[in-house]
């Protein structure tokens, strides 16, 4: 693939919105959406400081997406005992980001929410700053629950605030060739000087867009960027762009457009840009 949209990439970068806190949920855990379904046990609630309890050795993938709470509840029905757990992660595109982190790669998004994910006996969905699973973690392992799963969620899904379409960040990244796009939490491109961002997958070489607090910041990282390459080329590209080779990274180059930071890499001829 041929990175002709890489100008493009940089030019969206202008007037991105930044949502507002949603307010306080209704009382959207209650196994009574569904005829024949009652509570099993008591409602659970954890924070980033026990959910350790809970999702054990797991626990680390959820505080890395700014995970603040969790609410959660057993519905049995028979034999049948499903787990709904509502994350608060803070602000959409973390919950998302969470989202996109434990979601099947290999098969379709579907329409609930900003995004969701059924199979036969498991549902995830994000909405606003909440990432939802509801999981049978106790019945037959061949059975399919895939509408009672798609009948809760469209119960829960409405009482939930805050945005039901993807994060604009999505759209900076172009369609062609695109095999995903996720938010890294953490260590962009393996760089732990580029802290949080989107990065896109193709099916040649990745791009990445980093949000810096402020154009100041934006400049001091992406300078301190350049200092890891050597032998590293000027390019012309916002408002200052390198490009080099980088072991395990191929060819990279790294433009500084105001606040944002962005790019591909593992290309392997840096003259495709």
């Amino acid at each position: 693939m041929t990175f002709f949209f890489f100008p493009l990439l940089w030019t969206s970068l202008v007037g991105v919105p930044v949502a507002a806190p949603a307010p306080s949920a209704p009382d959207y855990l209650n196994c009574h959406f569904l005829p024949g379904w009652e509570q099993s046990g008591a409602k659970r609630q954890y924070t980033a400081d026990n959910l350790f309890d809970y999702r054990d050795g797991a626990a680390e993938g959820y505080l890395i997406y700014s995970f603040a709470r969790m609410q959660g509840i057993d519905c049995q029905s028979g034999s049948t005992t499903l787990a709904i757990d509502i994350s608060d992660m803070t602000d959409a595109d973390s919950a998302y980001g969470m989202f996109s982190a434990n979601r099947d790669p290999r098969e379709p998004i579907v329409k609930i929410g900003m995004g969701g994910q059924l199979m036969p006996q498991s549902l995830l969905f994000a909405k606003g700053r909440y990432f939802v699973e509801i999981i049978e973690t106790d019945g037959n392992p061949n059975s399919n629950q895939a509408e009672v799963l798609k009948a809760f969620a469209a119960k829960i899904e409405p009482l939930l605030e805050g945005r039901d379409t993807p994060p604009e960040a999505l759209k900076w990244f172009p369609a062609e060739d695109q095999v995903s796009a996720r938010l890294v939490p953490e260590s962009v491109l393996g760089l732990r000087i580029l802290k949080r961002g989107y990065v896109a997958q193709y099916k040649q070489g990745q791009a990445f867009v980093v949000v810096e607090d402020s154009p100041q910041s934006a400049a001091e990282t992406f300078k301190k960027l350049r200092e890891r390459f050597e032998a590293a080329a000027a390019a012309q590209i916002g408002d200052e762009a390198f490009q080099a080779k980088a072991q395990y990274l191929d060819g990279i180059c790294v433009f500084h457009k105001g606040r944002y930071i962005g790019g591909y890499a593992n290309m392997p001829e840096i003259d495709t840009a």
